[in-house]
């Protein structure tokens, strides 16, 4: 059975004043907190053992009634950092461990296209990212990321500043599957790593996920994709929760994303 940790230390400094006294994960979209919808889709599918990584404002979350790891170093570390203060609860998984980033909802069927891959680890991977990245920036290439399959269809790069589109196959989501057979080896690797030496130019404690995806693929480790054509959004700034909300009332947010899809 698998288990799901959700990373939700940040601040959520682009969603202020709405962060003010709320973490990131619990500012609403339509209504409900991003994590609150989260839940729904996991519960629909029989994922019932979930936690949570807290941080800023950590007591905020009690009321979901899941189990919490916190991250008191939430101000100067980065989301490795957070998965990694819940290693208990990858070693306890008694099956595959999804892994998603506290601001971002999905629907049930992009969570069954993860479930149903097969690879050492595996990502949700939009397809269809350019239809939202050009709503969401006058420019697409300024917050999109590189990523580049195989010849087996695996990804062979991911996380770095584009060029152009044609180095972007697909974007990364922040929904992660570690195969249950990989946890220890998943731990091992990141425990190995060395501290004192700067990742893409930033210091260990501050590396990105991406970053220590692109180091697990350049050790052999076998990342797959599971692809899909939107069906989730993130919430990065408050213009993207104006944006989301108006395309709600304009019938036409179903097209990137519906609600407890």
């Amino acid at each position: 059975m698998s288990s799901c940790l959700i990373l939700a230390a940040g601040e959520g400094t682009r969603l202020r004043p709405l962060t003010n006294n709320y973490p990131k994960g619990l500012v609403s979209l339509l209504g409900e907190s991003l994590i609150s919808h989260q839940i729904k889709i996991l519960k629909a599918l029989n994922i019932k053992n979930i936690a949570i990584v807290t941080g800023y404002k950590a007591e905020k979350f009690n009321f979901l009634n899941c189990e919490t790891f916190h991250n008191e170093f939430y101000e100067n570390t980065n989301m490795v950092e957070s998965l990694f203060v819940a290693r208990s609860f990858l070693k306890q998984a008694k099956g595959d461990i999804i892994i998603s980033y506290g601001d971002i909802v999905y629907e049930k069927k992009n969570l069954e296209t993860l479930l149903r891959a097969n690879g050492d680890i595996v990502v949700m991977v939009d397809d269809g990212w350019l239809d939202l990245w050009t709503v969401r920036n006058e420019n697409p290439l300024n917050d999109a990321e590189t990523l580049k399959y195989g010849d087996k269809g695996q990804i062979i790069e991911l996380g770095k500043k584009p060029k152009s589109l044609s180095e972007i196959k697909g974007q990364y989501t922040g929904l992660i599957k570690i195969s249950h057979h990989k946890i220890i080896e998943f731990l091992t690797f990141y425990d190995q790593l060395n501290r004192s030496i700067l990742y893409e130019g930033r210091a260990f404690k501050k590396m990105f996920m991406t970053t220590l995806l692109q180091l697990l693929i350049d050790a052999g480790w076998t990342i797959m994709p599971a692809r899909v054509n939107h069906g989730w959004l993130e919430v990065d700034t408050v213009e993207d929760l104006k944006l989301y909300e108006k395309l709600s009332a304009e019938g036409k947010l179903d097209n990137f994303w519906k609600v407890h899809g």
